[in-house]
């Protein structure tokens, strides 16, 4: 893994959220109807905010980041701090199983047992949510060469808002895949999808065995589900010519535009590194520098 694709990984992450974030929630057609084809920054829209404002995927992220690279070690009960300082600050998006369950940290309830009570009182179909896989990417640049620790911190970081399985190791395969895009593996969600397969959910893998083989045909929904998140971003961010198209195909089909965006910009800019991101992007966000400096701090883990 070298500085760039590090780079890439924060970077590319805060990119597609910013992209996504003002047409969050439409269609692709309407997305088409007003913007064509949507390929700059822009504001207002969805949350109405200045273009190249950044959500709680990239909030969440830095967080995230941050924690890790202030104490060189994973540390789940500071990360659960940082997030409840983050939700104090009255964020304009985040996600309903995130705050619920900052809500019971807040009351004083420890990071293991937040996350596990909000998805036990959740209902099949609002309890498997992608708020934890668009925030975990930073720690495949903290630990790229340990699958097994890679693994078991990416799932802890989803259990303290979503303990549900689909997300914890929804986690672990995304950062298994980018780690193993880094490390320059052939077949990198193939590696991922292998080594958690003893243990993950079954309809994780089916979802993500079309993915793996580089299926045209695969079904690529748009929704906050956990793993229609994962099989649009993961094809889009493997099965892409460049940066750029990646997250600007990912953000026009629609739907959860914010997430899908940042996940396929992670596992993008893994790939193509921060030099192929757009300056014009980077000029936009807020929080190059920061993520630049983080993505090194990173590194030396």
């Amino acid at each position: 893994m070298d500085t760039d694709h590090a780079e890439g990984v924060l970077l590319g992450l805060a990119c597609g959220d910013a992209l996504g974030r003002p047409v969050e929630f439409k269609s692709a057609a309407e997305i088409e109807a007003e913007h064509g084809t949507l390929r700059e920054m822009v504001g207002h829209g969805t949350w109405r905010q200045p273009a190249g404002t950044v959500t709680d995927d990239t909030a969440q992220a830095r967080c995230l980041a941050r924690s890790v690279a202030d104490r060189s070690e994973f540390d789940p009960a500071d990360i659960a701090d940082r997030f409840v300082e983050w939700y104090d600050t009255e964020p304009f998006d985040i996600g309903i199983m995130t705050r619920r369950s900052l809500q019971k940290l807040k009351q004083g309830v420890t990071w293991e047992t937040a996350g596990r009570d909000v998805w036990e009182a959740s209902a099949e179909g609002s309890n498997a949510g992608n708020g934890s896989v668009m925030r975990c990417p930073p720690l495949a640049v903290a630990y790229p060469d340990d699958p097994s620790m890679l693994g078991q911190v990416s799932r802890q970081s989803s259990e303290i808002t979503h303990a549900d399985p689909r997300c914890t190791y929804g986690c672990a395969v995304v950062n298994l895949t980018i780690a193993a895009v880094m490390r320059g593996d052939a077949e990198p969600l193939r590696t991922a999808l292998n080594y958690v397969e003893p243990e993950a959910p079954e309809e994780l893998l089916t979802a993500l065995e079309p993915i793996a083989r580089g299926d045209e045909r695969a079904s690529l929904p748009t929704s906050g589900y956990v793993i229609h998140t994962l099989q649009t971003a993961l094809y889009d961010g493997l099965h892409t010519g460049d940066v750029e198209t990646a997250i600007v195909r990912s953000v026009n089909r629609g739907g959860d535009t914010d997430t899908i965006g940042a996940v396929t910009g992670a596992i993008a800019g893994a790939r193509f590194g921060a030099t192929a991101l757009p300056d014009r992007w980077l000029a936009a966000i807020n929080a190059e520098t920061e993520l630049r400096t983080l993505a090194a701090q990173l590194m030396k883990l």
